[in-house]
């Protein structure tokens, strides 16, 4: 009589429910808040372009400069500020002094003035109007990686700029709300230059900034200290991991005020537990992975979500619900 190993058929079951607990993916990103409110009458920018017409227009380069970070992360992130260079209007002074289409513009200085490095177009619109007639504007380039220095006069402006469009930006890690940026007449009222400042258009019901007293067309003219050239110095003021407040300055009609508003985290649910080399560790990407014991004990987690394997078969885990957890403050 011939032994034969027994049948591994009864492991199949307990092998294909480890592989296919394996197969599962955690979520890359935190789920939408389902509690945010975006009131529809605040989706439209307000209709003041016969006001906007009506504003002082000051001094003309005939540059028209962006942000020169192609992303949103770059932006956020710790790459350098610069300011490219999109366009230069035809018979201008900055195209009579040489400047180009993609230029990096690196620091500007006005008349016998100290130079001021740029990071956003606001800045570049705000030395258009605070300089006075004529005045000489000294500018560095980076043009290829090669450092050009030129200046050139600025005249009055005999006719306003294009109206720049309205962007959005969403924040819901820590706040719950929704930024657009300030029209020229916004800016300019609370004296900022046109592209600064964010206007809160929409906040989540358990958003924090709700019981500091921040409400919907409040417009947010600095954080700690430092004025919001653009939502997203706001945006990267709110992304701090060690803050848990901000200091906010805004506007609120023709009044001025300011508040230390709280942030918060997300609220942690329980998503899912069932029973059904050595060590090993990998980072990149907004993921963590490592295991040991030849995957008795394995862990990964994401930006939105984490999971612990034990003996292979028991997992759980959490992540990111879609409403934020309450805070003291």
């Amino acid at each position: 009589m011939v032994n034969r190993p027994p049948s591994p058929l009864p492991l199949l079951p307990l092998l294909l429910l480890a592989f296919a607990s394996c197969a599962s993916n955690l979520p890359d990103q935190p789920p939408p808040l389902a509690d945010m409110d975006e009131p529809l009458d605040l989706r439209a920018e307000p209709d003041d372009e016969a006001a906007r017409t009506k504003l002082p227009l000051g001094m003309f380069s005939g540059l028209k400069v962006a942000d020169a970070r192609d992303s949103l992360a770059a932006k956020l992130g710790d790459e350098d500020p610069a300011l490219k260079v999109v366009e230069v209007v035809e018979n201008s002074p900055a195209a009579a002094a040489g400047v180009q289409v993609d230029d990096l513009l690196l620091d500007v200085a006005v008349g016998d003035g100290a130079k001021r490095a740029l990071s956003q177009p606001s800045e570049w619109r705000d030395v258009e109007l605070r300089a006075a007639a004529g005045a000489t504007v000294q500018v560095t380039l980076d043009r290829g990686g090669r450092a050009v220095r030129t200046s050139f006069a600025m005249p009055p402006r005999v006719a306003p700029p294009a109206r720049a469009a309205a962007e959005r930006f969403r924040e819901e890690d820590r706040v719950g709300v929704v930024f657009r940026t300030a029209t020229e007449v916004e800016a300019r009222a609370a004296g900022l230059a046109p592209g600064a400042g964010a206007v809160i258009v929409g906040l989540s019901r358990r958003s924090p900034w709700r019981n500091a007293g921040l409400r919907y067309g409040d417009l947010i003219t600095a954080v700690d200290g430092a004025p919001v050239t653009h939502p997203e110095t706001l945006l990267r003021a709110l992304r701090q991991p060690d803050a848990d407040a901000v200091r906010l300055a805004y506007r609120r009609g023709a009044a001025s005020a300011e508040v230390d508003a709280s942030l918060s985290a997300r609220a942690q649910a329980l998503r899912e537990l069932s029973v059904p080399l050595l060590y090993s560790y990998e980072h990149g990407r907004g993921k963590t992975e490592w295991s040991a014991l030849l995957g008795l004990i394995s862990y990964r987690s994401t930006k939105a979500a984490w999971r612990v394997r034990l003996l292979w078969l028991i997992p759980f885990g959490a992540g990111d619900t879609d409403q934020l957890l309450e805070t003291d403050g």
